[in-house]
């Protein structure tokens, strides 16, 4: 067989996630401390894993509606209305889906089809720009900048869009930056878009996950901005609940509509015992949420700190739990940076290239990770970096 000529070109020319390489590499490893995947360290909830132990005992495991649990579907709408004051029909604006990401996948396909062009704002999360391409539409690169916080501005925006721009992917709280978008910068964007026809798929995934005492703006708050949001959030984050898989997305109904006919066919339903554990979680998941956003904004100051101590120009991140360090003065490239640390030191980080382009000369940096754990891999880091330059 000639799997050259079997396979989807599309598909073979998309290189896999960088972030999964050094984590598959790390695995392999003995005594190495991560600071490479961005998956919380805390144990989901006790009173939401009770929730579905329960559904467990009482056979609660059958298909959902294709859209979610209908309870589901409710506690996502009035947590909205809660938060943000923002109103979505549980009958037909909001879609359950398995995690974030196919919640992206399935905005993106809903909308894009061949030839259409996606803004992009980077460095920003891996999957945007290969569903894109394998949507058949044409990724539209603005490189974001430290002297800018990361942030995504208007008159960036505006210079990017042409009659071919069919949607705007806007993913903040960021990862890997940290970066964030306040009120201010979400209303010059709302500015630009008026009066076109562009599509705006928010990834806020990391909303509750805000530090510095401002709490988090959704684009779909600002002046009409909702009947053009794709707003797309999940439990991952904001409950550790990773391995749960469980997303969901909030838009217009003409939209939710198509996009659940995708999740219809390609899934058919999220994990049924998930969605009542994410019940109880959006119910009685505040104080929770409280608590972890407290400790990793500890963490945050003191990887902060640290890195400004070895001499390192690193961004102070607002949101997500991420520092984006910028490693251009040790003479190495990302990827040279993260193979030597994790051979030499057994620290796994991630190039900042992974997230692309723009992200060469910087690292990613995890704070999922125990204070105690953090302290070490960051001393050997230091090491690394006086070693290096010594060399």
């Amino acid at each position: 067989m000639n799997y050259d000529e079997i396979l989807n070109s599309s598909v073979v020319d998309i290189k896999p996630s960088g972030i999964r390489k050094f984590f598959d590499i790390a695995e392999q490893m003995e005594n190495v401390i991560s600071l490479g995947v961005g998956e919380p360290d805390f144990k989901t909830p006790w009173h939401i894993r009770q929730s579905g132990i329960e559904a467990l005992e009482k056979s609660k495991t059958r298909y959902t509606s294709n859209r979610g649990l209908i309870e589901l579907r409710r506690e996502i709408s009035n947590y909205y209305k809660r938060k943000y004051k923002l109103k979505y029909s549980s009958e037909e604006e909001i879609l359950v889906t398995v995690g974030g990401s196919e919640a992206i996948d399935l905005g993106i396909r809903a909308v894009i089809g061949e030839g259409d062009e996606v803004i992009i704002p980077e460095p920003s999360f891996v999957c945007y720009v290969p569903i894109v391409k394998m949507a058949g539409g044409v990724p539209v690169i603005i490189n974001t900048k430290a002297e800018n916080e990361f942030r995504l501005t208007a008159e960036e925006l505006k210079a990017a869009i042409t009659e071919k721009t069919k949607m705007l992917i806007l993913p903040f709280p960021n990862n890997p930056t940290g970066a964030i978008m306040e009120k201010e910068d979400l209303e010059k964007i709302a500015e630009v878009l008026e009066g076109t026809n562009i599509m705006v798929l928010s990834d806020e995934i990391y909303a509750e996950l805000t530090y510095g005492g401002k709490s988090h703006t959704s684009i779909a708050q600002i002046g009409n901005m909702k009947e053009r949001t794709i707003l797309i959030s999940g439990f991952s984050k904001t409950y550790s609940m990773t391995g749960w898989r469980l997303g969901y997305i909030l838009s217009p109904a003409p939209i939710c509509k198509q996009m659940t006919k995708i999740h219809q066919f390609c899934i058919m339903s999220s994990p049924t015992v998930s969605q009542y554990a994410a019940v109880e979680a959006l119910k009685n998941g505040d104080e929770d949420i409280t608590a972890m956003r407290a400790e990793y904004d500890v963490r945050r100051t003191y990887v902060v700190n640290e890195f400004r101590k070895m001499g390192l120009s690193v961004f102070e991140p607002k949101g997500a739990f991420y520092v984006f360090p910028c490693i251009k003065s040790s003479g190495l490239t990302s990827d040279e940076f993260c193979e030597r640390l994790l051979k030499e030191k057994k620290v796994a980080a991630v190039p900042g290239n992974a997230f692309g382009e723009c992200g060469e000369g910087f690292i990613r940096v995890s704070y999922c990770n125990s204070l105690a754990n953090l302290k070490i891999a960051l001393s050997r880091i230091k090491e690394f970096l006086k070693e290096n330059k010594n060399g």
